[in-house]
């Protein structure tokens, strides 16, 4: 580490805080911090083409949906070592499109395939015994087997240094696995979705410890807090 942490005992706080200067981390550094507590992140196993229409998969885990109208969705898509681009990034570039599809507690060992480093033009969705479905707005496949995928074109890039850009996509056509949705009032069934998260280093979660708690008003929080706030 660049500088020892600062622990501090600040008024107020229910136990010591260890504080960092991110000034003063590495970009190593400042990225554990991240991905050991913005968790569990949504992961995005996005399906390109290249402009001789060859198709690469990969996943992302800085990865989040930002907007509904229009509907947004984001990538924090990092550069190879060398600085070069990934060809998840370069296709996108080259074809303004790509699909992002959810990833299940069932897809979580093919993505784990489609994240291994091999070679530009190797086929990562046959590689992981996954099904190229043909896109119906954009010429990326989208992943038979995933419960939902969101087809997307290329809306803004933002490059934001020298390790990674920031691609945001709009969506124009969405595909659901017929048993997770209610057509008829878009309610999404979380325990069919079966969407998994990423933790920290290589760890991932499930999201089947599921609870609702609706938003509270001024007057049901004013009238009955405790029991407005309970968990159902």
């Amino acid at each position: 580490m660049t500088d020892a942490p600062t622990l501090t005992a600040p008024a107020g706080a229910s136990a010591e805080i260890v504080t960092f200067d991110f000034a003063r981390l590495t970009p190593r550094e400042r990225y554990k911090l991240l991905i050991g507590a913005v968790v569990p992140r949504p992961i995005a196993l996005v399906t390109t083409v290249d402009a001789a229409g060859i198709v690469n998969a990969a996943p992302f885990s800085f990865f989040n949906c930002l907007s509904a109208d229009p509907a947004i969705l984001a990538l924090g898509v990092e550069y190879r070592p060398t600085g070069a681009q990934k060809d998840t990034g370069r296709n996108v570039r080259e074809t303004l499109s790509f699909t992002v599809n959810i990833v299940s507690d069932a897809l979580v060992e093919g993505m784990n395939i489609c994240a291994t480093p091999f070679e530009p033009g190797v086929d990562e969705l046959a590689a992981a015994g996954l099904t190229a479905m043909p896109g119906v707005k954009v010429p990326c496949p989208w992943i038979g087997q995933a419960p939902a995928a969101f087809e997307c074109r290329h809306h803004t890039t933002l490059g934001i240094g020298n390790s990674r850009e920031i691609i945001l996509g709009e969506v124009v056509f969405a595909h659901f696995r017929a048993d997770t949705i209610d057509s008829g009032n878009l309610h999404v069934d979380p325990a069919a979705l079966d969407a998994i998260g990423r933790m920290g280093g290589h760890g991932y979660a499930t999201t089947r410890d599921y609870f609702d708690l609706p938003t509270m008003s001024v007057a049901t929080f004013a009238a009955d807090p405790e029991a407005a706030n309970r968990r159902r």
